[in-house]
């Protein structure tokens, strides 16, 4: 028994582990690709939406998220009323947020936004 003790007391301490800065430098590279790869394009992405959205004017024809396709009659603060049958002039009223986007042309081709 006398002896274990003296041989647990004569080890040599343990060496120091690596420096706890370096230790963080693969989660900071990891912070750094999520970033890059999920967070900043999204961000870019609401940007643009943004001002699309606060492009918006009479006359613009556009297409809800609902797949509504109207003509921009009225804008007032954050709704927007759209005329969606020329022959009954029947009109919606929708909140800003719900245009997709601005299309344009015979054709229906869509704007960037």
């Amino acid at each position: 028994m006398l002896t274990l003790l003296a041989q647990t007391a004569t080890q040599p301490a343990t060496q120091p582990g690596p420096d706890p800065l370096l230790q963080l430098i693969p989660w900071l590279f990891i912070g750094a690709i999520f970033w890059f790869l999920f967070f900043r394009p999204r961000a870019t992405e609401q940007k643009k939406m943004k001002q699309m959205l606060d492009a918006l004017k009479k006359g613009d024809r556009v297409m809800t998220i609902g797949g509504i396709i109207g003509t921009v009659v009225n804008i007032k603060d954050d709704e927007v009323t759209l005329k969606v049958d020329e022959s009954t002039n029947t009109k919606i009223t929708i909140i800003r947020g719900a245009v997709k986007s601005i299309m344009h042309g015979e054709g229906g081709a869509k704007k960037e936004g």
